[in-house]
Protein backbone atom coordinates (compact mmCIF):
# COMPACT_ATOMS: atom_id res chain seq x y z
CA UNK A 1 0.00 0.00 0.00
CA UNK A 2 2.88 2.89 0.92
CA UNK A 3 4.81 1.74 -2.37
CA UNK A 4 1.62 2.32 -4.54
CA UNK A 5 1.12 5.85 -2.82
CA UNK A 6 4.90 6.79 -3.01
CA UNK A 7 4.69 6.01 -6.82
CA UNK A 8 1.93 8.14 -7.32
CA UNK A 9 2.85 10.99 -5.09
CA UNK A 10 3.52 13.67 -7.81
CA UNK A 11 -0.13 13.43 -9.50
CA UNK A 12 -1.75 12.45 -6.36
CA UNK A 13 -3.66 16.01 -5.74
CA UNK A 14 -4.65 16.20 -9.13
CA UNK A 15 -5.89 13.20 -9.44
CA UNK A 16 -7.98 13.17 -6.34
CA UNK A 17 -9.37 16.47 -7.38
CA UNK A 18 -9.96 16.50 -11.43
CA UNK A 19 -10.02 12.29 -11.90
CA UNK A 20 -11.64 11.00 -8.78
CA UNK A 21 -16.03 12.38 -9.13
CA UNK A 22 -17.39 14.29 -6.44
CA UNK A 23 -14.34 14.45 -4.15
CA UNK A 24 -13.74 18.18 -5.27
CA UNK A 25 -16.71 18.78 -3.96
CA UNK A 26 -16.35 16.45 -1.44
CA UNK A 27 -13.65 18.34 0.29
CA UNK A 28 -15.53 21.50 0.38
CA UNK A 29 -18.48 19.64 1.97
CA UNK A 30 -16.42 17.62 4.61
CA UNK A 31 -15.16 20.90 5.76
CA UNK A 32 -18.47 22.95 5.95
CA UNK A 33 -19.59 19.51 8.13
CA UNK A 34 -17.27 20.23 11.23
CA UNK A 35 -18.36 22.36 14.10
CA UNK A 36 -16.64 25.80 13.88
CA UNK A 37 -15.97 25.32 17.94
CA UNK A 38 -13.84 21.81 16.87
CA UNK A 39 -10.38 22.51 18.54
CA UNK A 40 -9.16 19.23 17.79
CA UNK A 41 -9.33 16.56 14.78
CA UNK A 42 -7.92 13.29 14.37
CA UNK A 43 -7.32 12.89 10.03
CA UNK A 44 -7.07 9.07 9.64
CA UNK A 45 -5.07 8.25 6.23
CA UNK A 46 -4.69 12.25 5.83
CA UNK A 47 -2.56 11.78 2.41
CA UNK A 48 -1.67 15.07 0.95
CA UNK A 49 -3.68 16.83 3.41
CA UNK A 50 -6.34 18.17 0.63
CA UNK A 51 -8.86 18.07 2.58
CA UNK A 52 -7.13 20.68 5.66
CA UNK A 53 -6.86 22.82 2.66
CA UNK A 54 -10.54 23.32 3.23
CA UNK A 55 -10.75 22.95 6.73
CA UNK A 56 -8.16 25.48 7.45
CA UNK A 57 -10.18 28.19 5.49
CA UNK A 58 -13.09 27.52 7.47
CA UNK A 59 -11.23 26.94 11.02
CA UNK A 60 -7.30 28.41 10.84
CA UNK A 61 -6.32 27.14 14.09
CA UNK A 62 -7.40 24.07 14.85
CA UNK A 63 -4.87 21.58 16.08
CA UNK A 64 -4.10 18.35 13.52
CA UNK A 65 -3.19 14.77 14.35
CA UNK A 66 -2.43 13.42 11.03
CA UNK A 67 -1.76 9.46 9.93
CA UNK A 68 -1.06 7.92 7.13
CA UNK A 69 1.26 5.02 6.00
CA UNK A 70 3.01 6.45 3.49
CA UNK A 71 5.98 8.58 4.68
CA UNK A 72 6.32 10.73 1.10
CA UNK A 73 2.75 11.92 1.54
CA UNK A 74 3.49 13.17 4.83
CA UNK A 75 6.01 14.87 3.52
CA UNK A 76 4.03 16.98 1.17
CA UNK A 77 1.49 17.72 3.64
CA UNK A 78 4.17 18.79 5.72
CA UNK A 79 5.79 21.17 3.07
CA UNK A 80 2.08 22.54 2.69
CA UNK A 81 1.20 23.36 6.12
CA UNK A 82 4.45 24.47 8.11
CA UNK A 83 2.44 27.12 9.55
CA UNK A 84 -0.72 25.01 10.82
CA UNK A 85 -0.74 23.40 14.71
CA UNK A 86 -0.48 19.84 12.64
CA UNK A 87 1.24 16.27 13.91
CA UNK A 88 1.83 13.79 11.93
CA UNK A 89 2.90 10.12 12.38
CA UNK A 90 3.81 7.51 9.74
CA UNK A 91 2.32 3.98 10.99
CA UNK A 92 -1.09 1.50 10.29
CA UNK A 93 -3.95 3.47 12.24
CA UNK A 94 -5.02 -0.15 12.76
CA UNK A 95 -2.03 0.28 15.16
CA UNK A 96 -2.01 3.57 16.45
CA UNK A 97 -3.30 4.61 19.96
CA UNK A 98 -5.61 7.13 19.85
CA UNK A 99 -6.04 7.70 23.64
CA UNK A 100 -9.48 7.82 25.28
CA UNK A 101 -11.86 11.20 24.57
CA UNK A 102 -9.11 12.98 22.94
CA UNK A 103 -10.48 15.01 20.13
CA UNK A 104 -13.43 16.91 19.33
CA UNK A 105 -13.89 15.45 15.62
CA UNK A 106 -12.01 13.04 13.78
CA UNK A 107 -12.27 12.20 9.89
CA UNK A 108 -11.09 10.59 7.20
CA UNK A 109 -11.31 10.85 3.18
CA UNK A 110 -11.15 8.08 0.71
CA UNK A 111 -9.10 5.31 2.23
CA UNK A 112 -11.48 3.21 4.46
CA UNK A 113 -12.51 1.18 1.12
CA UNK A 114 -9.48 -0.97 1.38
CA UNK A 115 -10.81 -3.20 4.80
CA UNK A 116 -13.24 -5.66 5.37
CA UNK A 117 -16.36 -5.32 7.79
CA UNK A 118 -14.44 -6.74 11.05
CA UNK A 119 -11.60 -4.90 10.49
CA UNK A 120 -14.03 -1.59 10.35
CA UNK A 121 -15.87 -2.13 12.88
CA UNK A 122 -13.13 -2.48 15.44
CA UNK A 123 -11.64 0.94 13.95
CA UNK A 124 -14.86 2.57 13.86
CA UNK A 125 -14.64 1.83 17.92
CA UNK A 126 -11.67 2.99 18.50
CA UNK A 127 -12.38 5.96 16.43
CA UNK A 128 -15.47 6.70 18.85
CA UNK A 129 -13.52 6.05 22.11
CA UNK A 130 -10.88 8.47 21.15
CA UNK A 131 -14.22 11.25 20.63
CA UNK A 132 -14.96 13.85 23.74
CA UNK A 133 -18.36 13.31 24.57
CA UNK A 134 -20.94 14.86 22.05
CA UNK A 135 -18.20 14.38 19.29
CA UNK A 136 -18.39 13.37 15.45
CA UNK A 137 -16.56 11.25 12.94
CA UNK A 138 -16.72 12.37 9.19
CA UNK A 139 -16.33 9.06 7.00
CA UNK A 140 -15.87 10.33 3.17
CA UNK A 141 -15.29 7.34 0.43
CA UNK A 142 -16.44 5.25 -2.10
CA UNK A 143 -18.83 3.70 -1.26
CA UNK A 144 -22.02 1.55 -3.68
CA UNK A 145 -25.41 1.11 -3.62
CA UNK A 146 -26.13 -2.80 -4.36
CA UNK A 147 -25.01 -5.85 -2.43
CA UNK A 148 -23.79 -7.40 -5.72
CA UNK A 149 -21.21 -5.02 -6.07
CA UNK A 150 -19.79 -4.95 -2.94
CA UNK A 151 -19.78 -9.21 -3.06
CA UNK A 152 -17.76 -8.69 -6.49
CA UNK A 153 -15.02 -6.52 -5.23
CA UNK A 154 -14.65 -8.74 -2.44
CA UNK A 155 -14.54 -11.80 -4.44
CA UNK A 156 -12.07 -9.87 -6.69
CA UNK A 157 -9.56 -8.81 -3.95
CA UNK A 158 -9.71 -12.72 -2.21
CA UNK A 159 -8.84 -14.01 -5.89
CA UNK A 160 -5.66 -11.99 -6.68
CA UNK A 161 -5.07 -12.21 -3.35
CA UNK A 162 -4.50 -16.15 -3.52
CA UNK A 163 -3.35 -15.99 -7.23
CA UNK A 164 -0.52 -13.53 -5.95
CA UNK A 165 0.16 -15.15 -2.87
CA UNK A 166 -0.52 -12.12 -0.51
CA UNK A 167 -1.75 -12.69 2.99
CA UNK A 168 -4.91 -11.55 4.84
CA UNK A 169 -2.96 -9.38 7.32
CA UNK A 170 -0.80 -7.40 4.36
CA UNK A 171 -2.01 -4.15 3.28
CA UNK A 172 -3.06 -4.49 -0.48
CA UNK A 173 -3.96 -1.45 -2.49
CA UNK A 174 -7.34 -2.80 -4.20
CA UNK A 175 -11.08 -1.28 -3.85
CA UNK A 176 -13.28 -3.09 -1.93
CA UNK A 177 -16.38 -0.37 -1.54
CA UNK A 178 -19.37 -1.30 0.65
CA UNK A 179 -22.83 -0.33 0.55
CA UNK A 180 -23.98 2.63 2.26
CA UNK A 181 -26.29 0.47 4.05
CA UNK A 182 -23.13 -1.45 5.42
CA UNK A 183 -21.33 1.52 6.24
CA UNK A 184 -24.27 2.55 8.82
CA UNK A 185 -24.42 -0.18 10.42
CA UNK A 186 -21.12 -1.07 11.04
CA UNK A 187 -20.83 2.52 12.94
CA UNK A 188 -24.05 1.40 14.57
CA UNK A 189 -22.03 -2.00 15.49
CA UNK A 190 -19.25 0.36 16.92
CA UNK A 191 -20.96 2.10 19.42
CA UNK A 192 -21.94 5.12 17.46
CA UNK A 193 -25.42 6.31 18.63
CA UNK A 194 -26.13 7.48 14.96
CA UNK A 195 -25.01 7.43 11.94
CA UNK A 196 -26.65 8.82 8.93
CA UNK A 197 -25.32 9.73 5.27
CA UNK A 198 -25.37 13.17 4.86
CA UNK A 199 -24.11 13.93 0.74
CA UNK A 200 -23.46 12.10 -2.02
CA UNK A 201 -21.93 12.66 -5.86
CA UNK A 202 -21.40 9.51 -8.00
CA UNK A 203 -19.91 6.92 -4.99
CA UNK A 204 -18.09 9.60 -3.18
CA UNK A 205 -20.39 9.51 0.10
CA UNK A 206 -20.36 11.32 2.86
CA UNK A 207 -21.41 9.54 6.16
CA UNK A 208 -21.24 11.16 9.88
CA UNK A 209 -21.37 9.03 12.94
CA UNK A 210 -22.27 10.87 16.34
CA UNK A 211 -20.82 9.72 19.70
Amino acid sequence: MSDFFTARIDGYDEHMLNDVEGCKEAYIEMARLLPLDTKSLLDLGCGTGLELNEIFKLIPHIEVTGIDLTQAMLDKLKEKYWNKNVKLYCGNYFDVDFGIETYDAAISFQTMHHFSHEDKVKLYSKIRDSLKPNGLYIECDYMVIDQSEEDFYFAENQRIRIEQGISECEFYHYDTPCTIDNQIKMFLSSGFKKALQIWRKENTTIIIGYK
